[in-house]
């Protein structure tokens, strides 16, 4: 599952640097509209109006798949002094039940999202797409400045909440198999190890 785990940090780290880099650009383009310089007219024929709407939807979307990467590496906020008081076998319990507690609730997030989303415009995306029978379907609702169709942005909610399932999942079958939860090391930098190794 390497493979996943690159893929969900590529996309966290990709839907944050778009957002800073958007944000960036817009307020340096809102400065430099108000300077007098050869390039103002020029300047004033870019519309950035739909920066702030974009830089929402690229935090959310990160935000989502943050929140996997978050149970998947144990950097999630969690009140665990009582629990770490009970005899170990109570200890397992409790801890085994609240990840499946958390797999249950992502996965009934993700379920409810994937209907939203398929009634909110992707059926007919689909049924367009493949020229079926698009009797009694509506294309849906698109954002305000970007125009693009909401079921795309909010297939945030699904795909960011089957991956949440799946690592709590995940780490529940590791914690019954090896009774170690994932754990972060704020002084660990992920691959400096290998580089200091190289060198």
């Amino acid at each position: 599952m390497k493979w996943l785990d690159h893929l969900e940090e590529w996309l966290i780290t990709f839907f944050m640097g778009a957002a800073t880099l958007i944000i960036f650009f817009a307020v340096l383009h809102r400065y430099l509209v108000g300077v007098h310089t050869p390039l103002q007219d020029w300047l004033l024929t870019i519309d950035t109006s739909w920066a702030q709407e974009a830089t929402i939807y690229l935090f959310v979307w990160m935000a989502k798949f943050g929140a996997a990467y978050g149970v998947r590496t144990g950097i999630h906020v969690g009140v665990d002094v009582l629990i770490n008081q009970l005899s170990e076998p109570r200890r397992k319990a409790f801890v085994l039940f609240g990840l499946l507690a958390g797999a249950v609730f992502t996965g009934i997030i993700a379920t409810m999202g994937a209907n939203f989303v398929w009634h909110n415009g992707a059926n007919w995306a689909f049924h367009h797409a493949f020229d079926l029978d698009m009797t009694d379907l509506i294309e849906g609702p698109t954002t305000p400045d970007l125009e693009w169709p909401t079921w795309i942005i909010y297939m945030a909610i699904p795909l960011g909440s089957s991956l949440m399932c799946f690592r709590f999942i995940q780490v529940a079958w590791n914690f019954i198999h090896t009774g170690e939860l994932p754990h972060h090391d704020h002084g660990h930098v992920d691959g400096l190890e290998e580089e200091t190794n190289k060198a």
